[in-house]
């Protein structure tokens, strides 16, 4: 019998929806806020969640955002159920990861289809890769401090050091390796039909990219150029999907990266149709901040070219250098010498409403 965890606060319509769920042959696990709906998730291992959107304490985005990061619940099919209709909410209850949306009232069918489609979905993906708990007791592994799977590096693959600017792949070639960052930065990005060009993935030590091509058996897209002179492993294609197919960890952190890719690349969407310059701007530097991790004197930096944070905005370079001494003015950021920005009020930054 498949269990569904049920975190809604309403108690009556809690109950309406526990019966309706046990009626339909699922084991409901019901919980009234989103702190236990946390503790019962990690616990009880679901194989589907619903959750509410308002509730006092955690609410929705914040259950699904720690759930969505957590290797044991990364994968599990998750919607949210809300009385607000509006199109902001939707999108962020999407942008985060959330498999669907469901405005009060609906349709009971709707639910349950919906749950029956994915679990579906999910158990099939999950047979595409073989994934076995007894392959993961024969595997040793690693992960170091950024979650990344250490187990895949092995000195038996070749280290190349590549000279900033070194294109590694451009749209059309077919994939033969999936790459893992030692040193340097590498950028991952699109180019229009007009010649502009629009990063979408910024990739330092620590990373690996290249591996999306590999799972869906697909040319690449989008070229990948080195931001600077960087050491890189070639994981073997081979090697990698023997240790996708063997390994049921390695492969849900995968899954996982392969998720947060694309709510990063939704987020990106919608600041560039929706928000102004400053904030464009400001959520270029917040996504630098955070991919990067750079910090000088307890203070975050930095270190790419105008150039490539424009490409980072989607904005044209002039306007984005024309924010940046709005910035500088207001005395959010600070400029060195050699072009590095320090952050001074990085709250200020995150929370830059226009």
């Amino acid at each position: 019998m498949k269990k569904i965890l049920l975190i809604e606060d309403d108690k009556s319509f809690r109950d309406k929806l526990d019966q309706l769920l046990s009626l339909s042959g699922y084991e409901v696990l019901s919980c009234d806020n989103g702190k236990s709906g946390i503790e019962t998730a990690l616990k009880e291992s679901p194989q589907f969640i619903i959750c509410d959107v308002k509730m006092p304490d955690i609410d929705g985005y914040g259950v699904i955002h720690i759930l969505s990061n957590h290797p044991k619940t990364s994968g599990t099919p998750f919607i949210f159920l809300s009385g607000n209709a509006d199109y902001v909410n939707q999108r962020k209850g999407m942008s985060l990861g959330a498999d669907d949306y469901l405005v009060k009232p609906f349709d009971s069918n709707d639910l349950l289809n919906t749950i029956r489609l994915r679990i579906e979905k999910n158990e099939s993906l999950k047979n595409k890769f073989h994934l076995t708990n007894d392959t993961d007791q024969d595997l040793n592994f690693s992960q170091n401090n950024n979650g990344k799977i250490s187990s895949l590096i092995s000195d038996k693959y070749e280290v190349q050091n590549f000279k900033k600017k070194h294109v590694l792949y451009m749209p059309g070639q077919r994939p033969s390796c999936v790459y893992y960052i030692k040193s340097g930065k590498v950028k991952e990005f699109i180019v229009n039909e007009d010649g502009k060009e629009l990063i979408t993935g910024i990739y330092s030590q620590g990373d690996f990219f290249g591996y999306t091509e590999i799972l869906k058996e697909c040319n690449y897209s989008k070229n990948a150029k080195l931001m600077e002179d960087s050491s890189i492993v070639l994981i073997p294609k081979d090697d990698f999907m023997q240790k996708i197919h063997t390994n049921s960890i390695i492969a849900k952190e995968f899954i996982g990266m392969l998720s947060n890719n694309i709510t990063e690349n939704e987020k990106l969407i919608i600041n560039m149709a929706y928000n102004s310059l400053r904030k464009k701007v400001a959520i270029g530097i917040v996504r630098l901040i955070d991919k990067l991790k750079e910090s000088k004197d307890g203070k975050s930096i930095i270190s790419v070219s105008r150039e490539d944070l424009a490409h980072v905005v989607g904005s044209s370079l002039e306007s984005t250098i024309r924010t940046l001494k709005e910035f500088k003015t207001e005395k959010l950021i600070e400029v060195e010498d050699n072009g590095t920005i320090i952050v001074l009020d990085e709250q200020k930054i995150r929370n830059l409403r226009h």
